[in-house]
C-alpha cells in the first residue's frame, strides 16, 4: 500500500465560474462523477488531510471536506493558495487546480517526493511553469500579505489586482523540477480544461 502523507496537506483550488465556460467546470459530470470529485478521491489517496479553497463554500458542502473561502478576492489562485495557508495545520501544501482533471497519482507523488529548501517547489512540462500543481509552504503567508498590500488598489484591465502566483514565485523563490522527460509522463497529465470543447475531450478520454 502507498504512503498516506500526515505531514503534508493536499488543496484543491475550486475557483470559481469560468470565464470563457460562464459556469463553475468543477461541477461538471463525467459519468455522474464531478471533476472536482475525481480531484477530491485523487488527493485522498494520498494525503491524510484534504481541504478545499474556493470563493463558494456552500457549493462544495457535498464533498464534506473543510472549504476555506478567500481572504482576498480578485486575485486568483494566489488568493486561494493564500487562504488555504492560512488554515492548513502543515508546513508543507500540496495545491492542484480542479482544471487539471487528468493528473495522476504518480506525478503528484514524485512531485512531493523531490527534495527542496526553497519555499515553492512547482513541475515545468514543455517550458511552461504548472503553478498551480505544487508545493507551497506555510511561511509564504507574510510575503502573499506584502504583495497584497504592494498591490494596493491598483487593478488591470481584467479587473484583477496587480499580483499573481508568478509574482510570488519570483519574490519568494521556487525550485522548478521538468518532468516531461519522465517515464510516466504524457502530455495529458498538465491538460487545463477551459472551454465546451476541453470537456468534450476530457468526456471522450474517461468513456475509453
Amino acid at each position: 500500500m502507498e504512503k498516506i502523507y500526515s505531514d503534508i496537506t493536499g488543496i484543491i483550488l475550486a475557483g470559481g465560474e469560468n470565464r470563457r465556460m460562464k459556469l463553475n467546470k468543477s461541477l461538471l459530470e463525467i459519468n455522474s462523477v464531478t471533476l472536482i470529485e475525481r480531484t477530491r478521491n485523487l488527493l485522498q489517496n494520498i494525503f491524510d488531510k484534504v481541504i478545499i479553497s474556493s470563493k463558494d463554500i456552500e457549493e462544495y458542502s457535498f464533498l464534506n471536506l473543510n472549504v476555506v473561502k478567500d481572504v482576498y478576492e480578485g486575485f486568483g489562485p494566489l488568493s486561494g493558495i493564500h487562504a488555504a495557508l492560512n488554515v492548513s495545520s502543515t508546513e508543507l501544501n500540496f495545491f492542484i487546480s480542479c482544471d487539471l482533471p487528468l493528473m495522476s497519482e504518480e506525478m503528484i507523488r514524485y512531485i512531493i517526493g523531490s527534495h527542496f529548501s526553497e519555499m515553492i517547489l512547482v513541475p515545468s512540462a514543455g517550458g511552461k511553469i504548472q503553478h498551480t500543481c505544487g508545493v507551497y509552504k506555510k511561511e509564504l503567508i507574510p510575503i502573499i500579505n506584502s504583495i497584497h498590500l504592494q498591490a494596493g488598489n491598483r487593478k488591470n484591465e481584467k479587473g484583477k489586482y496587480d499580483s499573481s502566483i508568478r509574482k510570488l514565485i519570483l519574490e519568494a523563490g521556487a525550485k522548478i523540477i521538468e518532468v516531461d522527460s519522465l517515464p510516466f509522463y504524457n502530455d495529458d497529465l498538465f491538460f487545463n480544461m477551459n472551454t465546451k470543447a476541453d470537456f468534450e475531450y476530457l468526456r471522450n478520454k474517461f468513456q475509453v
